[in-house]
């Protein structure tokens, strides 16, 4: 029983280190992204216009479809062609053969 208490309160020291070490790193993760996040002033976010917010998220997406449809019809990418099959030349098919046949005669006696 003693060696069951002994074990037992070595998995909990263990088990006990391994999530104090998760719960070390998480808060220092939590710290460092608390003190160098980029913070906007909101003085700033106050000043633009609604209207003229959604004017430039208007004139943005035009300009975007506009540079699509001009890379789509400058773009020289065509579609790829299948490449021919494959022709098994003889010395291809011998080997073949003579693998097939070598891995079929395991274990059994050849036929003269």
């Amino acid at each position: 029983m003693n060696n069951l208490t002994l074990s037992l309160q070595i998995t909990a020291l263990g088990m006990g280190l391994v999530f104090g070490a998760i719960l070390l790193l998480w808060l220092m993760m939590v710290i460092l992204t608390a003190l160098t996040a980029d913070k906007e002033p909101a003085s700033l976010s106050a000043e633009v216009d609604p209207s003229a917010q959604a004017d430039s998220k208007l004139q943005v997406a035009l300009l975007a479809v506009a540079m699509a449809l001009e890379e789509q019809n400058t773009s020289s990418a065509h579609p790829l062609e299948e490449p021919p099959t494959a022709i098994v030349s003889a010395w291809q098919l011998g080997m073949r053969t003579r693998q097939m046949s070598e891995k079929g005669n395991r274990g059994r006696p050849v036929r003269s």
